[in-house]
C-alpha cells in the first residue's frame, strides 16, 4: 500500500508539474496536503485510497519523495493555474476577521475609530487651534461711532441747567464760576422751614419764576419718559435726573406738600416792577453769589395755571422717579394736592393777574389748557381714570378753544399747553385704544393735532419762515427759537408715535404726508438753531466755532475774580464790548430776527437771552432727533401705572373630572 501510494505521487506530479513559483514550497507542506485527503481520483479512473498506518511510515514513504525540479522546469509551465489547482494547493482563501475597539458604551471597528479620531484631530488644527490663538491676542475695543451733532448739542444744552442752579450747589455742579446763591431766599416765611432755597433762576437775571420752570421741569420729564435709552447711551440720564428732581425738589417747598388741601401757593422769587428805582433782579447788575437786596417772595390764593402746571411737572416726574417709591410717592401725592387747587372753583383767576412783579413777564392768558395738561399727565402717573375723563370732557376742549384751530394755539409754550396736552392724550389712544366713552374726544384731539402738525409745514402758508428757513411763531417778534424748538420737538415725537403704531403718515386734508416729512421739518429748525443759517452762527453757545460771545447774562458777564460788584458797578460788565469772561455752556439764546439778522450785543436781550423754558424744548428736541442709542419711544414706561382699561376677562372653568 506504502508503495502504491509513491508511485501514484510519483505519476502525479509528472503529469501536473509544481509550478516554478511554488518549487520553494516546503515538503512538509505537501506531505501535509496528503496525509489529509481520504480519497483521490487518478488518471486512470477508480479510487485511489491513502492511509498511513503508522507515524513512522508516513514519515518515511515522504521523505523518499524525490523532486526533480529540472524535470518539473521542462514541462512547459505557462504560470498559470486552473482552479482545481488552485484549490489543491491553497485550499479556500481565509476571510480577515475585523478588528473592534470596545469603548465601554460601544463597540465599532478600528478603522472606523481611527477615522474618527483623526478626523477630529484635523478638525481642531483647522478650526479650534485658530480660535484658541485668535482668543489668546489681546483684543482692542473697536472706538464707538462719534455722537453725531445732536448729541454734542444735547450734552452741552444739558449743562445750561447746571449753570442755572440757585442755592447750595453741589460739588458735581460742574460750573466752575459759579457757587453757592440766593441762601436767604423766603427766610422769613413761618411756614416754610429753611426758606425757598434752591430751583433754577430762570434766564440771565437772577429771578426764580415758578410758572416757567414748573413747565421747563415737565418738558425735560417727558423727554426723559419717552427717549430714557437715548439718555441712557449717551451717559447723561442720571444727569438729566439729577436736574429734574433738583426743580421738583424745589417746587415740593413751593406749598404745603404734606397737607391733602391747600390754600396759597409760592409763585415767584425776587423779580421786578417796571420803573422801579429801587434794586433789584433788574435795576442791578450782579453775580448772585454777590446778590444783598431785598428779595420779595410772591404768593398767590388763585392760580389755577400755576397750579395745574406745577401738578403736571411732579406727575410726569414721578414717573420718571418709579424706581424711588417713597420719592415718586410724594410727587404723586403733591401733584393731586395742588391740581385740587386748580379745580377749586373759587381759585380760578390767573396767578399774575394785577401782580407787577410778574404781569409784564410772565403773564398767563388761560388755565384750561393746564387743565387738560395737568389732568393728562396725573392720569399716566396715578392710574386714576377720573383724570382721563375730565382731560376729555367736551367742557375742556371747548373752554380751551381746542377745535377752533386759532394758529397762535397751535404754538407750545410756557403759557400756551394746548398742542402737547392734546398730543400727549393722542398717545393714550394709539396705545391704549380706551374705546367708550374717551374715544369721541381723543379722535378729535387726534385730528386736530394732525392739522397742527399740517400748519408747522411751509407749503400751507400758515405761519411765515424766514428766508434762511426758520418758521415764525410768534408774528416775527423776538425771542422765537425757543418756540422753534418746541415745534420741532411736537413734530418729531408724533412722528415716533406713528411710525411705533406701524402708520406711515397722516393727512392733510386730501394730501397724506408721510413721517419723514415731520422728520424733515423738525430737523431743519434745529439745523438752523445749530448753524445752518444764513448767518452761519450757532445760536447754543459752545457748539460748532461760531455762537454768541456776549449773553445777556449776569453771571456769565462777570468775571469770578474775588471782587464784589455793587448793584450799579456790575453794569460796567453788561455795556462792555469784550466777550463775556465765562462762556454759558449750551444756552440758546432768543435768537436772530425775522430777516435772519442776529447782533451779539449783551445789552440787546431779544438776541441774546437764554430762558429755562426755551432750553427745556432744545433739550427734548435734540434728544428725539438723536440716533445716540436709536430711534423711536419707550412705549410702555409711561402707562406703568395705569390699569387695564376694560374688564380683565374671567380666568377659564378647570378641567372636568368625572
Amino acid at each position: 500500500m506504502q508503495r502504491a501510494a509513491e508511485e501514484f505521487r510519483h505519476r502525479f506530479w509528472q503529469v501536473n508539474p509544481i509550478p516554478h513559483e511554488f518549487a520553494a514550497i516546503n515538503p512538509k507542506q505537501i506531505r501535509d496536503f496528503f496525509t489529509k485527503t481520504e480519497k483521490m481520483h487518478n488518471h486512470w479512473g477508480g479510487s485511489l485510497e491513502i492511509a498511513a498506518d503508522s507515524a513512522v511510515e508516513d514519515e518515511k514513504s515522504r521523505n523518499n519523495l524525490d523532486w526533480d525540479r529540472a524535470s518539473l522546469a521542462n514541462q512547459g509551465y505557462n504560470g498559470n493555474l486552473d482552479q482545481t489547482q488552485q484549490s489543491w494547493l491553497l485550499g479556500p482563501p481565509e476571510k480577515k476577521k475585523k478588528k473592534y475597539v470596545d469603548l465601554g458604551c460601544i463597540v465599532c471597528s478600528r478603522k472606523v475609530f481611527k477615522w474618527t479620531i483623526l478626523s477630529i484631530l484635523i478638525a481642531f488644527v483647522v478650526i479650534g487651534l485658530p480660535i484658541i490663538i485668535a482668543k489668546a491676542i489681546p483684543k482692542h475695543k473697536r472706538a464707538p461711532p462719534p455722537p453725531d451733532n445732536y448729541t454734542v448739542a444735547l450734552r452741552k444744552a444739558l449743562l445750561f441747567f447746571n449753570a442755572q442752579k440757585s442755592g447750595k450747589l453741589p460739588k458735581s455742579n460742574g460750573i466752575p464760576w459759579r457757587g453757592d446763591s440766593g441762601l436767604q431766599d423766603g427766610s422769613d416765611l413761618s411756614d416754610v422751614k429753611g426758606g425757598l432755597v434752591g430751583g433754577y433762576y430762570d434766564a440771565g437775571d437772577n429771578s426764580k419764576f415758578h410758572f416757567p420752570m414748573s413747565f421747563a421741569m415737565t418738558m425735560l420729564s417727558w423727554s426723559v419718559i419717552e427717549y430714557e435709552h437715548k439718555y441712557r447711551e449717551i451717559g447723561e440720564y442720571n444727569h438729566v435726573r439729577d436736574l429734574i428732581k433738583w426743580g421738583t425738589d424745589y417746587l415740593l417747598l413751593t406749598f404745603n406738600s404734606s397737607a391733602t388741601k391747600i390754600d396759597k401757593i409760592y409763585s415767584q422769587v425776587g423779580g421786578s416792577r417796571n420803573g422801579s428805582t429801587t434794586p433789584d433782579d433788574h435795576t442791578c447788575w450782579q453775580r448772585p453769589e454777590d446778590m444783598d437786596y431785598d428779595r420779595p417772595v410772591q404768593t398767590t390764593t388763585t392760580g389755577p395755571e400755576l397750579a395745574g402746571e406745577m401738578a403736571a411737572a411732579m406727575a410726569a416726574a414721578s414717573i420718571l422717579f418709579r424706581d424711588n417709591n417713597a420719592y415718586s410717592k410724594k410727587l404723586r401725592k403733591g401733584a393731586e394736592t395742588v391740581f385740587a387747587f386748580a379745580r377749586d372753583g373759587g381759585r380760578r383767576n390767573r396767578y399774575s393777574r394785577g401782580n407787577p412783579f410778574i404781569e409784564p413777564y410772565y403773564n398767563s392768558t388761560g388755565y384750561y389748557d393746564e387743565y387738560m395738561w395737568g389732568s393728562a399727565w396725573l392720569f399716566y402717573a396715578t392710574g386714576n381714570s377720573s383724570y382721563l375723563s375730565l382731560a376729555t370732557n367736551p367742557g375742556m376742549s371747548s373752554n380751551s378753544k381746542a377745535f377752533y384751530m386759532i394758529p397762535d394755539l397751535s404754538v407750545l409754550s410756557w403759557d400756551n399747553k394746548l398742542p402737547a396736552a392734546m398730543l400727549v392724550l393722542v398717545r393714550t389712544r394709539l396705545f391704549l385704544n380706551p374705546g367708550y366713552p374717551y374715544e369721541d374726544m381723543l379722535k378729535m384731539y387726534h385730528n386736530v393735532t394732525g392739522l397742527t402738525m399740517c400748519s408747522y409745514l411751509r407749503r400751507y402758508n400758515v405761519f411765515n419762515f424766514t428766508q434762511g428757513g426758520m418758521i415764525q411763531l410768534n408774528h416775527g417778534k423776538a425771542q422765537n427759537l425757543q418756540y422753534t424748538a418746541n415745534a420741532a420737538f411736537l413734530a418729531s415725537i408724533f412722528a415716533d408715535y406713528l411710525n411705533e403704531t406701524g402708520v406711515p403718515g397722516w393727512y392733510c386734508g386730501s394730501n397724506f404726508m408721510p413721517i419723514s416729512v415731520l422728520k424733515d421739518f423738525a430737523t431743519s429748525q434745529i439745523n438752523y438753531i445749530l448753524g445752518d443759517n444764513p448767518a452761519k452762527m450757532s445760536y447754543v453757545v459752545g457748539f460748532g466755532k461760531k455762537f454768541p460771545r456776549q449773553v445777556h447774562h449776569r453771571a456769565a458777564s462777570i468775571p469770578k475774580d474775588r471782587t464784589k460788584y455793587s448793584c450799579s458797578g456790575g453794569f460796567r460788565w453788561r455795556d462792555a464790548k469784550t466777550p463775556n469772561p465765562h462762556n454759558i455752556t449750551g444756552a440758546m439764546v432768543g435768537g436772530p430776527d425775522r430777516f435772519d439778522k442776529f447782533k451779539d450785543v449783551r445789552a440787546n436781550y431779544s438776541y441774546t437771552e437764554p430762558t429755562l423754558a426755551g432750553n427745556a424744548g432744545l433739550v427734548a428736541a435734540l434728544v428725539s432727533l438723536t440716533t445716540s442709542g436709536g430711534v423711536g419711544i419707550d412705549k410702555n414706561s409711561i402707562f406703568t401705572a395705569v390699569p387695564p382699561l376694560y374688564p380683565v376677562s374671567p380666568p377659564p372653568p378647570p378641567p372636568w373630572k368625572p
